[in-house]
């Protein structure tokens, strides 16, 4: 056998002994879709007459701000794919146009669009606006603070985005926090492996290949906790999908039409990953109004739903003479009993002003009773989903504030 021969032999040798990490990781992900499917067929969760559960996205964009080539009609597609009852759009704002104006809003095929912004001001913070501002177009960022007061006087409301990039924890009026951003996640990931899991996994677990860099954001949820003591205020927590529709390789003829390639991250995909839960009293009807009622008064949870449906998860609290949901304070009086209810049974950590203070497994309706004051949430995870998944939240409440 030549040199050359030999050489190209040891080098298919150590390729193929290179891809063998990733052939367990596709039998991985094919187990993951197993458990999924397991998990979801053993839902049971109860009915509610007080309120009415509507599940949707935030932090989505389409062409009209940059960096996506999305149009309205795949946006629509993918939300009624989803079975979504809302989509929050927020586009990056121009100098030359009003792109608040012009995305989606309202009612289209069933799903309530909101208008939103995301805004960039000067230091690089960014915050997300819903609905967005419709009467002016921005050639220069606005200041935090002006931003926040202009929200705050047309009855909007304002959300820190990236909060690892935002400094103006101080800055009054703001309404919640974004602790957690699929872009953010998503820049951990390593090129080359995501090349070979690609390779590997793609045609048989698109959606799953979130799972392989998918981790619990403890930045963004320590930001959120620490905001949360530092103004004394009520905080709503959200996901965002940070949709662009823009990831993937393609070859376009002259006219524009992709004549062959693939996108990794299409709407219908992004949908999927993780959503709001939006909680609203039965009988009042989903619209732009009482959507951002909603978010402002925290009555929603985060809920990774591409590793099992979160709908029906409820988080309570009853001192004896009132009972309120996540994003509500009550009076400690002599104690308060936390209720967490859960559609399948799931390990329940619960969380007071950040800290840790009971872990349980295998949870699927449990009281807690406190007597101690603060901010009082739960994280849920699911110990059956096999691997590191299992280590990640699924479930993402929004604070009772024992008062």
């Amino acid at each position: 056998m030549k040199r050359w021969q030999k050489l190209l032999l040891v080098l298919l040798v150590i390729f193929i002994c290179s891809q063998i990490p990733f052939t367990y990781r596709r039998y991985r992900l094919g187990r993951l879709n197993d458990v999924i499917q397991q998990i979801n067929s053993q839902r049971q969760p109860k009915p509610d007459e007080k309120f009415v559960e509507h599940k949707g996205v935030v932090h989505v964009h389409s062409s009209l701000g940059g960096h996506s080539t999305g149009t309205f009609e795949a946006i629509i597609a993918a939300a009624n794919q989803n079975q979504l009852d809302f989509v929050v759009m927020t586009e990056h704002q121009s100098a030359n146009f009003n792109t608040a104006a012009l995305t989606l809003k309202d009612v289209h095929s069933g799903v309530l669009f909101i208008n939103g912004n995301e805004v960039n001001t000067p230091g690089k913070e960014r915050l997300l606006i819903l609905p967005g501002d419709e009467t002016a177009v921005m050639s220069d960022g606005p200041s935090v603070e002006d931003a926040i007061a202009r929200t705050k006087a047309r009855g909007a409301l304002a959300l820190v985005a990236y909060p690892e990039e935002f400094k103006s924890w101080n800055a009054p009026g703001y309404d919640g926090v974004e602790v957690y951003n699929v872009y953010t996640n998503a820049r951990t990931i390593n090129p080359l492996v995501m090349l070979f899991d690609g390779l590997w996994s793609y045609r048989s677990y698109p959606d799953l290949l979130f799972a392989t860099f998918y981790t619990r954001p403890v930045n963004g949820l320590q930001l959120w906790d620490d905001a949360i003591r530092l103004t004394g205020k009520r905080l709503v927590a959200t996901a965002g999908n940070d949709a662009h529709a823009n990831v993937g390789l393609s070859l376009n003829g002259a006219s524009g039409k992709t004549l062959i390639g693939f996108k990794a991250d299409p709407y219908e995909r992004s949908f999927r990953l993780v959503r709001m839960h939006l909680l609203l009293p039965a009988g009042e009807t989903l619209n732009s109004a009482s959507l951002v009622q909603a978010f402002a008064a925290g009555h929603c949870f985060i809920g990774f739903d591409l590793f099992g449906d979160t709908t029906g998860f409820r988080f309570t609290a009853a001192n004896g003479s009132e009972q309120k949901i996540q994003g509500d304070e009550i009076a400690s009086g002599s104690g308060v009993t936390l209720s967490v209810r859960l559609p399948v049974s799931a390990r329940v950590v619960l969380f007071r002003d950040g800290q840790a203070f009971s872990d349980e497994p295998e949870v699927k309706e449990k009281d807690y009773v406190v007597t101690e004051k603060g901010s009082y949430r739960a994280e849920i995870y699911l110990p059956q989903l096999p691997g590191v998944v299992s280590q990640q939240p699924w479930i993402i409440s929004n604070p009772i504030y024992v008062k």
